[in-house]
């Protein structure tokens, strides 16, 4: 491993070199990717580096502590110091351990937020809504740029389902776990008698896919075009710029009308409907590989119930960590971190469970 990290260290020496270079930084395109290659180094390098000063500094201590002799005061602080460096240096040492694990390809991409109301009826369109609100204000707060693509509305305030497109920094690596069933309990606004009533969304975050990654040819496409219509049905434009694409291969269907231009909803629908054949074809593989292992490290399943929303209590529980907090009211208004970070470290560990197993 050490030597592992010593050539990534030295690999990072040489893109910072790089990156200050007049060649690199007159070719734009160049200078983006070095820049990339740099920052997916970065953290290991400052994590290593970390690791070998503790290691000198506790080098130190313990020298220090042979040579205090019977001098109780300073043989009391050089072993408080070694306590904590080491302390320390087992939890970076933890830390490194986790970057060094296999990247998805995907971490890195933009995604696409798919939210379906599922069971409960008006109640589950209303939490709907809620929960797009609250992945809006999470991305606002990581400063991505979320873009709503389509959305099919009730006319109460609720929606029957939601495209989103959000931007940014390792969106996928942080939104990943978000997939799956979320349950709310309450008493809705209708409810005369007070009882608590259950619903239920679905989510799913597709990482976007490029052309590059999923090809998608024309002849499998049957693609119609048709007049936008809104709640209730009544006509929100005359013009034929709504668009339907079928992947017949799949079978995937895919709607967009949210754009009064026929292109743009084309283009929409394109992005949605290539994410949802690589996620096809990535469960695949994925499924073909856990049959193999009979293991499955976080298959974000989206029929797997992940999360309960209790408005009574303000409580939110997800049910895969067992973790739960009394904060419902921050967490609709966007504070995902402790859930979101909490997620990816259970995921990392187990990840790391399995690397070593098959090593």
């Amino acid at each position: 491993m050490l030597d592992r990290l010593d050539e990534i260290e030295k690999n990072y020496d040489e893109l910072t070199a790089l990156i200050s270079s007049p060649e690199i930084m007159s070719d734009m395109s160049t200078y983006a990717k070095t820049m990339k290659q740099h920052r997916s180094l970065e953290e290991i390098v400052v994590k290593y580096r970390d690791v070998k000063r503790m290691n000198e500094e506790l080098a130190g201590a313990k020298e220090l502590l042979d040579a205090a002799g019977d001098d109780e005061e300073m043989r009391e602080m050089a072993q408080m110091e070694i306590t904590e460096l080491e302390t320390n240096l087992t939890k970076v040492e933890e830390d490194l351990k986790f970057l060094l694990l296999p990247k998805d390809p995907n971490d890195e991409k933009n995604v696409i937020l798919e939210i379906r109301a599922g069971t409960g009826g008006d109640e589950a369109t209303l939490f709907a809504a809620e929960v797009l609100r609250m992945y809006a204000r999470y991305a606002e707060r990581q400063g991505w740029k979320m873009e709503i693509m389509d959305v099919a509305d009730t006319g109460v305030g609720g929606l029957k389902e939601a495209f989103a497109m959000i931007e940014g920094d390792k969106v996928y690596s942080k939104m990943r776990y978000e997939s799956g069933v979320h349950r709310v309990q309450r008493v809705p606004q209708t409810e005369t008698a007070g009882r608590i009533h259950t619903s239920a969304i679905t989510v799913a975050v597709l990482p976007e896919a490029e052309e590059v990654d999923v090809k998608i040819d024309q002849k499998d496409l049957r693609i119609d075009y048709f007049c936008s219509s809104g709640p209730g049905g009544q006509s929100v434009n005359t013009t034929y710029s709504a668009v339907r694409l079928t992947h017949l291969p799949t079978g995937v269907v895919i709607s967009m009308q949210d754009e009064k231009s026929q292109i743009k909803n084309r283009e929409k629908a394109m992005r949605i409907l290539r994410a949802r054949v690589q996620e096809m074809e990535e469960q695949k593989q994925h499924d073909a590989q856990a049959s193999e292992r009979k293991s499955q490290v976080g298959s974000g399943d989206r029929s797997e119930k992940i999360r309960t929303y209790n408005f009574k209590e303000n409580r939110v529980t997800d049910h895969r960590i067992g973790m739960t907090v009394h904060q419902l009211d921050l967490v609709m208004e966007g504070a995902l971190d402790d859930f979101i970070e909490a997620l990816v470290t259970h995921y990392q560990t187990e990840k790391l469970k399995a690397e070593t197993v098959t090593a």
